[in-house]
């Protein structure tokens, strides 16, 4: 445990301004989104003490979390699921409402998370990042520390640092859409949960996927956080803390999405339903076209494609010349790595 220690205060402003060259450069690294967090959390703690951390990344269009890397105290570990309950359900730092990218408590008692949970495991300070730009949300950090607060030069060291990871979020995530898609279709397959998000039921297939999204300790159980986090929006919508939809696309492997959705089921009981299949073309497609930073213009460009419209019928239904039409083209070519409407159609797409 860190026990309050500003180490930011001990390195100076030196030290953070090399930590966030050197996060800089790990954000402009080909690797994974994982890989990328993992190094990241490696450099932030080299100028800054936490103790535990979530890393979350989001569906940059409902800003829902998948594919959680998380280090939380053991003994929280059988109160996973009411963690991530109560984050969604709390309004202090909600990373869908925060103006600014790094927020911290201030003052604990008004956090739903931290008065029901957190200081009962002695978190006396959370700092908040969102990773957040124009294409949508990537995803949020939230760092936690027992005995101290965190300094003003530690979040504006934090706040330095988010317009990389950001940037860097996006372009792993659009990295994955290059590998072709494998394997049988998926499902739907169904987990069925309770609203304390407790595993009430589900298909025969689910385990198998859940494994794969957030692979568990050897010789354990899978944990099905990103199903976790759809119910919880749905929880949160409900409460009127957040008006998201409670769904989400998460990458498997091998360049295949999945779609993720929560919805109430009509019975006594009303429990909630997650649905895990492959993500539809249209919803992969947009999910491209953020993912590699396609203007308004290229997006709606790559909507035509998709349709099957020549050069000619786009130009016309976008009210542009052809010569226009050709240079959205080759700047869509360009960004996405693509150099055939066949081969950018097979990425955004899917099929």
């Amino acid at each position: 445990m860190f026990g309050g220690r500003i180490l930011g205060c001990v390195h100076g402003s030196a030290g953070f301004a090399r930590s966030r060259e050197r996060v800089a450069e790990i954000c402009e690294r080909d690797v994974s989104s994982l890989t990328l967090r993992q190094q990241v959390l490696a450099e932030i703690r080299r100028v800054v003490g936490f103790d535990t951390h979530v890393f979350v990344l989001t569906d940059p269009e409902t800003s829902v979390g998948v594919s959680p890397l998380a280090d939380v105290p053991p003994a929280m570990l059988p109160e996973l699921p009411t963690l991530i309950r109560l984050k969604y359900l709390t309004d202090v730092n909600r990373w869908t409402a925060m103006t600014e990218p790094v927020a911290t408590l201030r003052d604990p008692a008004r956090s739903l998370v931290w008065r029901e949970l957190l200081d009962a495991h002695g978190i006396a300070d959370v700092v908040s990042c969102v990773f957040r730009d124009r294409f949508g949300c990537w995803g949020f950090l939230d760092l936690w520390r027992t005995g101290g607060v965190f300094s003003e030069p530690e979040t504006l060291y934090l706040r330095g640092i988010a317009g990389a990871v950001t940037a860097g979020l996006r372009r792993a995530q659009a990295r994955t859409f290059v590998a072709g898609s494998s394997g049988p279709a998926v499902g739907p397959v169904v987990l069925l949960l309770s609203d304390g998000l407790r595993v009430l039921g589900q298909t025969p297939q689910t385990r198998e996927y859940l494994r794969v999204l957030v692979p568990p300790a050897q010789g354990s159980a899978p944990i099905p956080a990103s199903a976790y986090n759809v119910a919880a929006q749905l929880l949160a919508v409900e409460a009127g803390v957040d008006d998201n939809p409670p769904q989400a696309r998460v990458h498997l492997a091998d360049g295949r999405w999945l779609s993720l959705r929560a919805a109430r089921l009509e019975s006594a009981e009303r429990p909630i339903a997650v649905t895990i299949e492959d993500a539809a073309p249209a919803e992969r497609a947009t999910l491209f076209g953020r993912a590699f930073a396609l203007t308004a213009r290229e997006a709606e460009l790559l909507g035509h494609l998709r349709a099957g419209r020549d050069t000619r019928d786009v130009a016309v239904r976008m009210h542009l010349s052809e010569h226009t039409v050709q240079d959205h083209l080759k700047s869509v070519f360009a960004k996405t790595g693509t150099r055939s409407r066949r081969t950018l159609l097979a990425w955004a797409t899917g099929t």
